[in-house]
């Protein structure tokens, strides 16, 4: 009959967080502009185009007020994809089993890749002037930016936090 602790791994790793996360993050892409930005923005603009339409009406310039007209409805739907776009996000998650790097659209699809920690390395590229440009998994033959979207303030506090997770992870092999 066995004794002393039955529910230690003979490792030494516990059974019951190999699965659990060494790191999560998710990561969206920055938005400088919310709901009631977009409404004063749009507001401001639509009073200046109104206000230069009305003047250019008067002057005898009556094909500019259309084409002020043009302008609102662009910079309205341009504004809309920009929130649209703004949706997507990516899930970053490295386990004792796995690194899990999660790429959702903004139109829900989803597309995933799946590592082993011990044969995952992570580069970077860096400018002097700009700071961090890409963060890179690489596993195998496979290369995935990881905070594309993200500024380069962020993708460098990625890059600290995976850099730990992935040493920790390894630090037992």
């Amino acid at each position: 009959m066995a004794s002393g602790n039955l529910s230690a791994h003979p490792d030494g790793l516990d059974p019951n967080t190999i699965e659990r996360p060494v790191f999560a993050a998710t990561i969206r892409p920055h938005q400088s502009l919310g709901r009631t930005g977009f409404r004063a923005v749009m507001a401001g603009c639509c009073l200046v185009s109104a206000a230069t339409s009305i003047w250019c009406w008067r002057m005898g310039f009556w094909p500019i007020a259309g084409f002020f007209g043009l302008d609102m409805i662009a910079l309205y739907a341009a504004l809309k994809v920009s929130f649209r776009r703004g949706r997507s996000f990516e899930e970053v998650m490295i386990s004792q089993l796995e690194v899990l790097l999660a790429r959702v659209s903004h139109r829900g699809e989803r597309r995933e890749w799946r590592f082993n920690p011990l044969w995952t390395k992570l580069t970077t590229v860096e400018d002097e002037e700009y700071g961090l440009q890409r963060v890179t998994l690489i596993s195998r033959r496979e290369h995935v930016v990881v905070a594309r979207d993200a500024s380069p303030d962020e993708r460098a506090r990625v890059a600290q936090g995976l850099t730990r997770a992935l040493a920790e992870v390894k630090k037992g092999y």
